[in-house]
Formats: C-alpha cells, sequence, structure tokens
C-alpha cells in the first residue's frame, strides 16, 4: 500500500470518529478521570476493535447493501434520539455522583473503565465497518489495522486532552445537541440514499 492509501484511511477513520458517541464517552470521562488514563484505556480498546474488525472483514461483505445501509440508518437515528432526547439534568447529575465515588479510583481501575466503554460502544460501529470494507478493498489488512488504529488513537486524544478544554468554552448540552444533530443527518441521509 502507497502512502497516499494509507494517509486517506487515516483521514476517513479519524472524521467518522469525531461526531461519534466514543467521542463524546471520551470527553465526559475525561472530566471524570485523568486524561492520561482515559487515553492509555480508549486507545487500547480502540486498538483491539480495530483488530476485530480487520479480521472480521471479510464477513461485513456477505451482507447485501441495502441491509447493511438500514442497520446504519437505525443506529445513527437511535444516536441522534439519544443525544437529543435524553434528560440532560440527570445524566449531568449522576456524572456528577459517579464523579465524586470515582475521585478516589485507582490509574487502573481508571485506565480498565474507559478501555469497557469505548470497547462496548465500538460494537458495530461505522468506523469497524469502514475498517472491513477498506480490508477487503485493499487486500491489506496490517496497513487497514495501523492507519484506523493511529486514527482513533488520535480520537482519544482530541477529546481526553481537547475535551476537557472544549467543555469550558462550549457546554455539555451543547456538544451534545450538536453530535445528535450530525447523527440525525448522517441517519436521514443514509436513509434517502438507500
Amino acid at each position: 500500500m502507497n502512502v497516499g492509501a494509507f494517509l486517506g484511511i487515516f483521514a476517513v477513520m479519524f472524521l467518522l470518529e469525531l461526531p461519534d458517541k466514543t467521542m463524546i464517552a471520551t470527553i465526559v470521562m475525561s472530566t471524570r478521570a485523568r486524561s492520561s488514563s482515559i487515553v492509555i484505556g480508549a486507545s487500547s480498546a480502540f486498538v483491539v476493535q480495530m483488530g476485530i474488525a480487520v479480521g472480521a472483514g471479510g464477513l461485513l461483505t456477505l451482507l447485501p447493501v441495502h441491509v447493511k445501509d438500514i442497520i446504519v440508518s437505525i443506529l445513527f437515528l437511535g444516536g441522534a434520539a439519544y443525544l437529543l432526547f435524553s434528560q440532560e439534568e440527570t445524566a449531568e447529575d449522576k456524572g456528577t455522583s459517579e464523579a465524586e465515588r470515582e475521585h478516589v479510583a485507582t490509574r487502573t481501575r481508571e485506565i480498565a473503565t474507559a478501555f469497557g466503554v469505548i470497547f462496548l460502544a465500538e460494537f458495530g460501529d461505522l468506523t469497524q465497518i469502514q475498517a472491513a470494507n477498506f480490508t477487503i478493498k485493499t487486500h491489506q489488512p496490517l496497513e487497514v489495522f495501523l492507519a484506523g488504529s493511529l486514527a482513533l488513537i488520535g480520537v482519544s486524544f482530541l477529546g481526553a486532552y481537547g475535551g476537557q478544554l472544549l467543555q469550558r468554552i462550549v457546554p455539555m448540552r451543547w456538544i451534545r445537541r450538536g453530535g445528535g444533530l450530525v447523527f440525525l443527518g448522517l441517519g436521514i441521509y443514509t436513509l434517502v440514499t438507500l
């Protein structure tokens, strides 16, 4: 694989992950734990999930295109509904009480929590589907794994370190609404293009 293809896969994976629920989860977790712990845990989960996606690349291509598009639309619209309509005050209260309990958490527990949250959230994610598609199209699983993993590690750094700065400027409810609107747009777009 040439450098251009590698950078193209990196860019696509990075951009696909930015409006994703895992980016929001990384931002939220970074307000309740050490950013370095969140980066280690989230990055580890992203790398494991990328390995799973690349390994399963052949299986996803067996699905008819319309079925895959419908599944992606449902996931986007479900994420949009959650981000746009969930009770912000309840989530903030719950997050505050969890943050108070987690304040004495060890570094190992912070890393394990970040790993678990991101690992579970990434199952069936659009970036995982795209990684599998890239693997099938390029027949270069190692390059896809490396480019995708590096892109997602970059997103975890951005969410953990930049997310704290972002939250000082932009309230979390605006971030959630923005993410919800992006998900809504992607869900509608996917349905319209079926």
